[in-house]
């Protein structure tokens, strides 16, 4: 079950990052599969998660998809590093209220990021919103 909410959370997270979904999707898998391999925790991150992807989205529009590749191989060794010098029980440092207002500031970020989607091209080759049946159609696949 995992598996399968793994799979919209990836691609979703890739349009926030913007990359293409396929590449959200081998991320994931790589980073699970890593995390695995090697003993993870529940606190990990280990999976296509917010926190990675805003982090990405400045990395990716600044330097290219090139460096996504070079960006997850240093943090994947920062975790290593963070798990060899038992560095996790700082986290307890970090209030309630700021890991709250993370995730919520990773839910507008999202909602946000999803909103292109909803744009289509005019016959003036201008992007302009969804209008009609096809905003129907739209909205009952996302709902």
């Amino acid at each position: 079950t995992v598996a399968l909410a793994l799979v919209p959370e990836a691609v979703a997270f890739a349009f926030v990052a913007g990359v293409e979904p396929m590449i959200g999707l081998y991320a994931a898998f790589m980073m699970g599969l890593i995390t695995s391999a090697i003993g993870g925790r529940p606190g990990m991150i280990s999976g296509a998660t917010g926190a990675m992807a805003v982090v990405m989205v400045a990395l990716v529009a600044q330097h290219g998809v090139q460096y996504l590749f070079a960006a997850v191989i240093l943090a994947g060794l920062l975790q290593i590093m963070c798990g060899i010098f038992k560095l996790g029980k700082f986290i307890r440092l970090v209030p309630y209220p700021v890991m709250l207002g993370f995730v919520n500031g990773l839910a507008i970020v999202i909602f946000l990021a999803q909103l292109g989607q909803f744009k289509v091209t005019n016959a003036a080759g201008e992007l302009q919103w969804m209008e009609g049946t096809l905003l129907y159609w739209m909205l009952g696949l996302v709902a």
